[in-house]
């Protein structure tokens, strides 16, 4: 599964990791987050996410 990169503040979900303070299970891909999701560092929604490439 792949990473996804806040363009705001630069923080990674690693879909291995998941959310856990939101309720995003290890092993849930970006795709399958709830729209109303937001960056845990700073609040932006998944729209502000690009994929990450290592």
């Amino acid at each position: 599964m792949k990473k996804y990169i806040c363009v705001a503040c630069d923080y990674i979900y690693d879909p291995s990791i998941g959310d856990p303070d939101s309720g995003i299970e290890p092993g849930t891909a970006f795709e399958d987050i709830p729209d109303d999701w937001e960056c845990p560092d700073c609040g932006v929604g998944k729209e502000d996410f690009e994929p990450y490439e290592e």
